[in-house]
Formats: C-alpha cells, structure tokens, sequence
C-alpha cells in the first residue's frame, strides 16, 4: 500500500514538473511583446513597507495595537482610492483581529481576489514577509485608480490577518475567514491570485535552491525570478497569469503547476480558496528557499530590491486587468 502511495505522490509531482517546464518553454515566452507603460512610484512601496517594519512591537498576533495600527494604515491608504472600503472582523480565541477590503468594478458579478498577509511570525520586522506582498497589494489599487481602468470584473484587494504560526493552516487564518464567507454567500470567484514575499532577489550564483533537487535541472538557480505557483488543474489559471506578468513587466516569471504536498506550493493564504474550490495562484520569490532571512530580525527593509519588486507589481497589475 505504502509503495503505491509513493508511486503515485511521484508521479503526481512529475507531471507538476512537467507542466512547468511546458509553460516554461511554450510559445509565449518566445514571443516579444512591447511593454505597456506602467508608473509604479517605488517611493510609495518603500514608504509602505517602512511604516509595517518599523511598527515596535511588530505587528504578530501578540501585539494587537501593532496589528490594529497596520489595518489603520492599509484601511487609510485604500479610502484615497475607493470609497468602498471595510474591515472584515472575525474573533479567535477572545481577541478581534481584522481583515482590510476595498472593492472597485461592477458591485454584482465575478469576483477577482488579490490579497496578502500583513502580520509577521514572531518578534521581527518582517520586511519581504510580507511588507512586500502589502505593499505590492497597495500599488496596484493606486494603479487602477489612476489609470482609471474600466474592470469587467469586481476587484477585491483584501489584506489579511493572521497567515502566521500558530494560525497558518487553521480556521482561524483571516484568509480562511474571508473565502469561508465568499463560499457561505455563493460568491462567484474567477480567480484570486496571493502576493507573498516579492521583494527579495538575488544575482548570486547558485543562490535559488528548491524542494525537490529534480527541480534545478528546469528553473534558475540564480535567484532573480519572481514565480507563479498554482495547484494541480490549475494550468490555465497559472498560464494566463504567468503570460500577462511577461508581458506586463521585464522581470523573468517562472511558473509552477504540482500538487499541494510538494512543500511550498501551499505555503500562504491561496490554500484556503481550494478547499471551496476557488481556483488561486501565489505569486512568491519562493521564501525560504531563497532568502536566508525568513522569519528572522534580518528580514528588514534594506535587503529589498525595490526595482525588481517593481516590477512584479507591473506584472501582476498587468495579469489584473487582462482577464
């Protein structure tokens, strides 16, 4: 019995693999597409992830004015650009935490999600994990408030609370909060895509390393990609993000398609969409098996590359708006 589960968990990851590689070598990444321009103000990402790192004490789960000042801070920056903003307040344990979320486009209809975690594990600054995911969350709701796009889908940027230990993979998760209340009200989701850890990046040699060593035989090993990563049947979604993000943005965007036991692959808030079967993606600089900081004091401001995150939030802004 033991074999055949064995034999099939190798098998289910082959076939991750080779999507990646499939995407990774298909026709629209030969393709040479004249970018559009895009403003994103990097003063605005630095500004963004200075004020959440310099919050003291950080803002984990214990320090619950530090939480609450950062749900002020993201709830102040998303009423300059929509009226329609709320908290979403859920109670774990006796104590309140909050969700932050401003909707543009069409109030009935499709949904598009776009979040990420604003509270770090432990007593850190939690610069990449994951200032960087909120401050990208940010940006593109200035994008597309400035560029006054004309969305054919409702699009809820969403901050959460809680994707950190000891609350990841639990009910008490804000994420898991939020798409348990999406599923209850029968919203219909076409796609949410998660914003974690997109601002450290690396010109060493050697410096990417991954969860199964088959692995480097496909993807760089210098660690200067921002990457797509998307659950088993999930091709299509990763796909459109992944091409919309090339065209979008001149970083290099590398692509995962496997099963959610490969480790990594649901290692942030986009798990808690697929278990009410909305389809998700995370956009990631694949954390810990880049970046020697994680969940460390180290994991502070001046290790971002503030260029390259830039331009992650040209391309996720980009695959926004293409669908």
């Amino acid at each position: 019995m033991m074999k055949r589960i064995f034999w099939w968990a190798g098998l289910l990851l082959l076939g991750g693999v080779l999507s990646a590689y499939l995407l990774k070598n298909s026709s629209f990444n030969k393709v040479k597409m004249n970018k559009p321009i895009i403003e994103v103000k990097k003063e605005r990402l630095y500004a963004d992830v200075k004020f959440l790192t310099e919050l003291n004490p950080p803002r984990q789960f214990q320090h619950i004015t530090s939480l609450n000042k950062s749900a002020e801070y993201i709830y102040q920056e998303f009423e300059k650009v929509s009226t329609r903003v709320s908290f979403q307040t859920f109670t774990i344990d006796g104590q309140e935490y909050k969700n932050v979320i401003c909707s543009m486009g069409p109030e009935t209809g499709e949904r598009l999600i776009l979040g990420a975690h604003y509270d770090v594990c432990g007593d850190q600054p939690g610069a990449d994990d994951n200032a960087s995911g909120v401050a990208g969350l940010l940006e593109i709701a200035r994008l597309v408030q400035e560029q006054k796009i004309e969305l054919k889908y409702r699009l809820d940027f969403v901050a959460f609370a809680l994707e950190e230990p000891p609350f990841f993979k639990t009910d008490g998760m804000g994420s898991a909060v939020h798409a348990k209340s999406l599923a209850k009200e029968k919203v219909p989701v076409k796609a949410m895509i998660c914003l974690e850890m997109i601002g450290y990046y690396s010109e060493k040699k050697n410096s990417q390393d991954f969860p199964v060593a088959a692995m480097k035989a496909i993807y760089p090993t210098t660690a200067n990609f921002i990457a797509v990563v998307g659950n088993m049947g999930q091709t299509s979604l990763v796909s459109h993000v992944k091409k919309q993000m090339l065209a979008g943005s001149s970083i290099d965007v590398q692509s995962l398609t496997a099963p959610a036991s490969v480790p990594g692959v649901d290692f942030s808030d986009h798990l808690n969409y697929w278990r009410f079967n909305y389809p998700a993606v995370m956009i990631t600089n694949t954390s810990f098996f880049r970046n020697e900081n994680y969940h460390m004091p180290t994991d502070t401001i001046d290790t971002l590359d503030f260029d390259k995150m830039a331009e992650v939030v040209k391309g996720v802004f980009w695959a926004l708006i293409q669908f």
